[in-house]
């Protein structure tokens, strides 16, 4: 049947006219409504566990139920999100293999210069998912009870102060180098491995203080390992409404909002990035995700897949300034 076709020119050119009418090849409406017709891949940079692994299995699980189709998440935490990045910039554009990412896929664009990938070229936006504020936060034994005493603390003793994240350019380390630049404080950055081990180099006393994402500072601050001082958001986390935020705390013009979110590779169907973005947003309103999402301190914040990209450009330039600001040489 085939070789018919290919000898048969006319016949040919008018199968094809009429694939293009019916939205095929993967681009038109036809594709969008038979997708998804196998599994999703859904890449992660981090472990397990983590609060962008969490937020994958919650929508992940949902897609899967509504579609039929499984989503299979697949973790690969090396290199802070460069592998899995790279993963997703090179694969099929067909909408079967996605990205997870946090603000940290920003802020690596913003610190490295060579990266493997165009941050802002090789993926396409489909929606942010999630906020998740990072509380910055002390040891009780450090002595201070808030941002102010915080930072008079640190400019009685330069040099002294460090501060740790999971890793150079990532975001929680620029939350922390901003706060540096808009407090006027000196403070040597410390990076780990992750999160819980830049978490447990505060109460230590290894280091001073650390941003991090309130689901891995809650527990900690309820049973008094550590003290929160502040949300580095533009509003108070739901989680911790008394916690004031770093600017409310006396810090003028901070604001550091992390985020969470799904991409695709480039040139992916906008109709299937638009299939997929409605479907995170419907999943998202459901009571038990936000149920689930709340008690993480993460606040769905669906957003369109223009909206997504337009957010994620305007985040990459934000760090570069920041990055600038704080007198670091990108590497």
């Amino acid at each position: 049947m085939s070789g018919r076709f290919v000898r048969n020119t006319s016949a040919t050119g008018t199968i094809a006219a009429l694939l293009l009418l019916t939205g095929w090849p993967p681009g038109g409406s036809a594709y969008a409504q038979n997708y998804p017709a196998k599994p999703i891949r859904m890449l992660i940079g981090f472990s397990a566990g983590s609060t962008t692994d969490v937020l994958a299995r919650t929508v992940g699980q949902k897609m899967a139920e509504a579609w039929g189709q499984q989503v299979v998440v697949d973790n690969r935490p090396s290199a802070g999100g460069i592998v899995a990045s790279t993963t997703v910039a090179t694969a099929t554009a067909d909408g079967y293999t996605l990205l997870m990412v946090s603000a940290g896929h920003a802020a690596t664009a913003a610190m490295f210069t060579k990266l493997p990938y165009d941050a802002l070229k090789d993926f396409a936006g489909v929606s942010r998912v999630a906020n998740v504020p990072s509380i910055l936060v002390v040891a009780p034994a450090l002595g201070v009870k808030s941002v102010k005493e915080l930072i008079a603390l640190a400019k009685a003793r330069p040099g002294q102060f460090n501060f740790s994240s999971p890793g150079v350019g990532s975001a929680n380390h620029l939350a922390g180098e901003l706060f540096k630049t808009l407090a006027g404080v000196q403070a040597v950055h410390v990076p780990y491995k992750g999160i819980p081990e830049a978490v447990t180099a505060v109460i230590s006393g290894s280091v001073q203080f650390n941003f991090s994402p309130v689901v891995n500072t809650l527990a900690l601050s309820r049973d008094g390992k550590l003290l929160a001082l502040a949300a580095s958001t533009g509003k108070r986390s739901a989680a911790q409404p008394d916690v004031p935020t770093v600017a409310e705390a006396g810090v003028k013009g901070y604001v550091f909002d992390p985020w969470f979110g799904i991409l695709a590779p480039a040139k992916t169907p906008k109709t299937v990035l638009a299939k997929l973005s409605g479907e995170i947003a419907r999943i998202l309103q459901l009571p038990d995700v936000k149920e689930r999402l709340l008690a993480l301190g993460a606040e769905p914040a669906p957003t369109t897949p223009e909206g997504f990209d337009a957010h994620i450009r305007g985040e990459v330039a934000k760090y570069r300034k920041i990055v600038q600001d704080a007198g670091i040489k990108p590497e």
